[in-house]
């Protein structure tokens, strides 16, 4: 169903899950915002973690106009850009190179203060396949046990842009090279558990491609908490799911979701533009209210599994035993 944004009547809103992601129309991105219009998608930002916008042929200039109203944008490090707006992050998919981006992750949480925020719009869409899914870490955060809720809080973890070290060695980077962008990004410490700057929501933060190790524990018990916090992410319920179409555009909150590229589209090909938007450092602040517990989620026969629990295939077994 459509909603009319409460704070103005000047676009519409359709949810695509219970808790994450909405389609916005009746906007015409290649205008300038005004200020209303402005503060009421940043306003479904929040609320929603990804917002997402139909039939936008927009020019690169009006993608980067766009992205900044919402801060200033970043050039990526370790992969090339566009020759004439080096914001512009083209991530080109076909049959000599298939995708690799379908892990979750957040984007750039190897930056002391990773992005606010990502919009990336798709150039050329593969005739199937090739959505993107998102996940509300705010709802995975509120659906843990409480003793794993007990064991992370106020914990931090270590982040490492590993992944594009070994790919920068296989281009052929010296030594001299690595220790240089070792020194321009040296591992960052986060907080496990991520307190949102504008809405104060408890979000988990940490992801299975830039998370090297949770801090001030042994590393069997940081192997174990990160497995059970990177597997929150994998609940259907917590996710929305967006299928591109031409001109079609997604606008994520790094800050509270991580996202996921599904790559079934090999040999098609499959050509993005991403911007990404300069972010904050992260903190974490203990929260007084209360949040929903594991007998909140899942009210149907899915329960997240509880600590004692090693993965998904003792979460069948937990089911058998009780039937």
């Amino acid at each position: 169903m459509n909603h009319v944004s409460p704070a103005h009547d000047l676009f519409t809103l359709t949810p695509l899950s219970t808790t994450i992601g909405a389609e916005i129309g009746g906007i015409d991105l290649s205008r300038p915002l005004t200020q209303a219009v402005r503060d009421g998608l940043y306003q479904a930002l929040l609320d929603w973690k990804v917002i997402f916008f139909r039939d936008q042929d927009i020019s690169a200039e009006q993608h980067l106009a766009f992205a900044q109203n919402f801060g200033g944008l970043e050039i990526h490090p370790f992969a090339a850009g566009d020759e004439t707006n080096p914001e512009i992050l083209r991530i080109h998919h076909g049959e000599k190179a298939p995708g690799k981006e379908n892990v979750w992750h957040s984007d750039v949480t190897w930056r002391t203060a990773p992005s606010l925020g990502s919009v990336l719009r798709l150039r050329k869409v593969p005739i199937i396949g090739g959505d993107t899914l998102f996940a509300d870490m705010a709802a995975a955060y509120r659906g843990l046990p409480p003793d794993i809720r007990e064991a992370v809080e106020g914990k931090t973890a270590l982040h490492d842009f590993g992944y594009f070290r070994e790919r920068l060695v296989k281009k052929g980077a010296s030594e001299a090279d690595l220790a240089e962008f070792d020194r321009q990004y040296p591992n960052p410490e986060h907080p496990v558990i991520r307190t949102h700057p504008d809405t104060g929501e408890q979000a988990i933060y940490v992801n299975r491609a830039f998370t090297r190790r949770i801090l001030g524990v042994s590393e069997a018990e940081s192997t174990r908490l990160l497995e059970f916090l990177y597997a929150q992410a994998a609940y259907p319920e917590y996710q929305c799911r967006f299928r591109w179409t031409a001109n079609a555009i997604a606008f994520w909150d790094n800050r509270a979701c991580q996202h996921y590229a599904v790559s079934d589209y090999w040999p098609q090909e499959r050509i993005a533009e991403r911007v990404t938007i300069v972010g904050d450092e992260p903190f974490y602040r203990p929260n007084s209210e209360q949040t929903p517990g594991i007998a909140d989620q899942f009210q149907g026969g899915l329960r997240t599994y509880a600590s004692g629990v090693g993965g998904p295939n003792d979460v069948m077994a937990v089911a058998r035993d009780k039937h």
